[in-house]
């Protein structure tokens, strides 16, 4: 067939996946590890939502826009490069459009363990170090992909851009799950807002350095992202997870009335019998 038009029938297999997922999910899955919402909801263990005040109060947390930033530089740069990595292959070594899609494919296959094993380390670093673990390894591994990136764009041969573009996948993948890492303990009571606005947050990247392979030759913005990547690692420092040092000092006079993870995951003691405390007041 014309390998022109091959991406027009490839589409097929991932839309029909897509709606078998979709199926699967509704039909077999729960909305969350205790259950369903709506049966959480009759058994009054799960009280209704405002869902504008809790996309109000996600909007208005500072964390979920630094975090918003840090996905644009990793699940942003993963979507440009999906789009642009072919191309780029096909005109700097002057490949035939099957050799450099089948080369750039390996930036994608990278997903298969890159993404879990980057929220993997984030747990370890987690259970080592707390949450300044979790926001060093976030800044660590954004910090190598925007080297690697600046890497990959002055590789000169197919051969070291191939091992670069290996690497630089890696910490792509593993920046996105360090990211959601650290989503859930932003506001645990509001995590699906914070989770959809920090998801955004890739589309966004990927619109804007998108707009770089345009306007630009594909080395000078490949150097561009890989800066604002590099510079954006260091937005970890700013993050303060309530109940939790920052990265580099606790805020003093931190006043939050967000529940923490640990807090929300122990039952509430509504209060003594009352017997009982007046057994003991009388004796």
């Amino acid at each position: 067939g014309d390998s022109d038009k091959a991406w027009r029938t490839v589409c097929i297999f991932p839309a029909l996946l897509g709606f078998i997922t979709a199926y699967c999910v509704i039909k077999f899955t729960d909305d969350s590890p205790k259950g369903n919402y709506s049966k959480l909801k009759k058994k009054k263990q799960m009280g209704d939502t405002n869902m504008a005040k809790s996309f109000c109060d996600a909007t208005l947390d500072f964390n979920t826009w630094l975090l918003f930033v840090q996905y644009a530089c990793c699940f942003g740069v993963e979507i440009t490069m999906n789009n642009a990595a072919a191309l780029y292959f096909k005109d700097r070594f002057l490949l035939t459009t099957e050799a450099a899609a089948a080369i750039a494919s390996i930036f994608g296959w990278m997903n298969l363990f890159a993404r879990s094993l980057g929220g993997f380390l984030s747990d370890k670093a987690n259970a080592r170090w707390g949450m300044r673990g979790r926001l060093a390894w976030q800044s660590f591994v954004l910090l190598v992909e925007g080297a690697m990136v600046i890497i990959f764009a002055n590789s000169a041969t197919l051969s070291s851009s191939i091992c670069i573009l290996v690497l630089f996948s890696i910490f792509v993948q593993a920046a996105e799950g360090s990211t959601y890492g650290i989503v859930p303990y932003v506001n645990p009571r509001i995590t699906g807002s914070i989770s959809g606005i920090i998801g955004a947050g890739g589309n966004v990247g990927a619109v804007v350095f998108g707009l770089f392979f345009r306007q630009l030759p594909a080395k000078d913005a490949l150097i561009i992202m890989g800066t604002i990547i590099t510079s954006v690692s260091i937005l970890s420092i700013f993050i303060f997870i309530p109940g939790h040092p920052g990265l580099l000092f606790k805020r003093r006079n931190q006043v939050s009335n967000i529940p923490t993870l640990s807090t929300l995951s122990k039952p509430k003691v509504i209060g003594k019998n009352k017997s009982t405390s007046t057994s003991g007041s009388t004796s």
